[in-house]
Formats: C-alpha cells, structure tokens, sequence
C-alpha cells in the first residue's frame, strides 16, 4: 500500500467517523426534545419516548460498530 492509499484510507475513516459523531449529536438533540414533549404533555402515564429512543439508539450503536 503505497502512501496516497494509506493517505486515502485515512480520510475515509475521518469521515466515518466524523459522520458517526454528527449522528451521535442528532440523536442526542432530537431525544432530549422528545423527552421534553413527553414530560411536558404526560398523560395517563404513557411514557411513548422509549421507543424512538430505543428503535433509533439500536441504530446509532450499530453505527459505531460500523465505524469503530
């Protein structure tokens, strides 16, 4: 492997993971909203944000074994 491949290679896995964290943020961001909106309307005893949060944290794990 020659230097510009190890040097292309490289930058690939920057992006990755930069991509990985920007997803990560997202995740976050979105999740903490949805709390707030579930606490703020809680009704009935209902906690609905489990499930988005589960459904889409399977996929920001699964993300990160991708990129790791």
């Amino acid at each position: 492997m020659n230097e510009h491949e190890k040097a292309a290679k490289a930058a690939q896995q920057v992006e990755a993971i930069t991509g990985f964290y920007i997803h990560l943020i997202v995740f976050v961001l979105i999740m903490t909203l949805l709390f707030v909106i579930n606490w703020v309307t809680f009704t009935d005893g209902i906690w609905w944000v489990q499930w988005p949060f589960l459904g889409w944290g399977l996929g920001v794990v699964l993300h990160a074994l991708a990129v790791y």
